[in-house]
């Protein structure tokens, strides 16, 4: 490995991971007089987000939060990498989603390295990578599952089990790289780590649904 790629692999891996830390949720929160940390469940996520200033904002964070891992997917593949596209894509994409669920920002603010739980981040990512047709398939079922549980945790899982699955499918079909399908493996795993407590919640019967109070 060159020097000069060396270097352009870990600008992505940092230049990632520095977007991926930016705390939207936080700032948003903070905007309301409120630190987000201390609401609800307790972490940045647009879910939570939603609880102190409205659906709005938590859309809005949402919405934000995905453009993360598209702006460091873009400008490794754009920029530092353009002529190793799945390395760019796939390191730019974790590493986003780390500093999104490990913000140095956050511990900058308040002394503890800590953030959200990497979903809309990830998501955002998957959209590089995945075909339109599962990007359409996971927010149709993240919707339905939305609409008839009103579990917002039940519904990012299952969504990104879709993904994993469909990316399986794909690699096996030879219709997509199988460095796509590692990287989005795991992106995946990374959700389901953060979401290890909502998952247990989610057994027993004591999550929260969309629209309860935190």
């Amino acid at each position: 490995m060159s020097p000069d790629l060396l270097v352009r692999l870990l600008l992505t891996a940092v230049i990632g991971y520095l977007i991926g830390s930016i705390p939207t949720g936080y700032l948003v929160a903070r905007a309301h007089g409120v630190n987000i940390f201390e609401v609800g469940s307790g972490n940045m996520g647009a879910t939570n987000v939603a609880r102190v200033g409205g659906i709005g904002w938590g859309i809005a964070v949402w919405l934000f939060d995905s453009l993360k891992g598209v702006i460091a997917v873009v400008i490794a593949t754009q920029w530092l990498l353009p002529e190793h596209q799945g390395i760019a894509t796939v390191l730019a994409g974790v590493c986003a989603i780390v500093g999104h669920n490990w913000s140095v920002f956050i511990g900058l603010m308040t002394g503890r390295i800590r953030g959200g739980k990497g979903a809309a981040t990830a998501f955002g990512t998957l959209v590089l990578i995945v075909p339109v047709y599962v990007v359409a398939t996971m927010l149709l079922l993240g919707g339905f599952v939305i609409a008839r549980t009103r579990y917002v945790s039940l519904a990012v899982l299952m969504m990104f089990t879709v993904a994993a699955l469909s990316t399986v499918v794909l690699a096996g079909l030879q219709q997509m790289p199988v460095l796509y399908t590692l990287g989005s493996i795991m992106i995946v795993v990374i959700v389901f780590y953060r979401f290890r407590e909502n998952i247990r919640r989610l057994q027993m019967g004591t999550e929260r649904r969309l629209g309860e109070p935190g």
